[in-house]
């Protein structure tokens, strides 16, 4: 009866020993302190994570948390962004605050983007130019908007502007504002955009009627449309497009 008892205690001792805290790592496998080692280049997006977190929760590492959070959108970054923080809170080891700043840190990711394509002159001679130049703002938006790109006669980047919020289905879009844009810029062509929360890019009778719209418009005042870009995430989750322009719509 005592030896069955020993038995029971060391191999109790045994599985506790097996769980070590991050703290009991080796410095190089510590997610601050390999990034303060070996540089961010060289983190995983669960070590990078971790860092966010910043503690696990009784019988998971924080890297365990990390890879949690990660599996609820497959790995995929973008989906994760678009996320409600209520989804990641109920990840136990995670709750509100680090869900809302695991959120924050993914929507500075995005903003920087932003800013990189403002800092530069941007030529938008096609489709996949204009969608890298604007998914960053659009691909991860729980509602529709709808933007024009104000562009010269060569497609440099004069301005941009939001035209319309909208609900999760559809937004009204004013072409007098578009133009009204297009005017004060002095610009040549325009490309308009929306976006679809739902992730299907195919467009509706609503966005073919408000594109042959504005292609008329634009004929009145010498203002030619150039594109209209759906963007949205695709069935595997990454950022996707569809263009009027490439499939022969306009």
């Amino acid at each position: 009866m005592y030896l069955c008892t020993e038995i029971v205690e060391i191999q109790n001792d045994m599985e506790e020993k097996k769980y070590l805290t991050v703290k009991e790592w080796a410095d190089e496998d510590k997610p601050r302190e390999k990034m303060l080692l070996h540089g961010k280049k060289e983190l995983t997006n669960a070590e990078l994570l971790a860092i966010l977190l910043r503690s696990g929760t009784t019988g998971k590492t924080v890297i365990d948390v990390a890879k949690e959070v990660l599996a609820v959108t497959d790995n995929r970054l973008t989906a994760l962004s678009q996320l409600d923080y209520r989804r990641l809170a109920r990840i136990k080891g995670v709750g509100n605050a680090k869900a809302v700043t695991l959120l924050a840190a993914l929507e500075l990711g995005w903003r920087m983007q932003g800013e990189i394509s403002d800092a530069k002159e941007v030529i938008l001679n096609d489709s996949m130019a204009i969608f890298n130049y604007m998914s960053s703002l659009m691909v991860d938006l729980d509602h529709e908007e709808f933007w024009a790109i104000y562009l010269s006669i060569r497609n440099k980047v004069i301005a941009r502007q939001r035209i319309a919020l909208g609900g999760q289905t559809e937004t009204y879009v004013d072409p007098r504002i578009v133009f009204r844009g297009a005017l004060e810029c002095k610009a040549v062509n325009v490309v308009v955009l929306h976006n679809h929360p739902s992730g299907g890019l195919h467009p509706s009778v609503h966005d073919r009627h408000i594109t042959k719209q504005l292609v008329e418009g634009g004929k009145l005042l010498n203002i030619n449309i150039k594109d209209h870009i759906i963007i949205a995430l695709s069935p595997n989750g990454r950022a996707d497009y569809y263009s009027f322009h490439d499939n022969g719509l306009l």
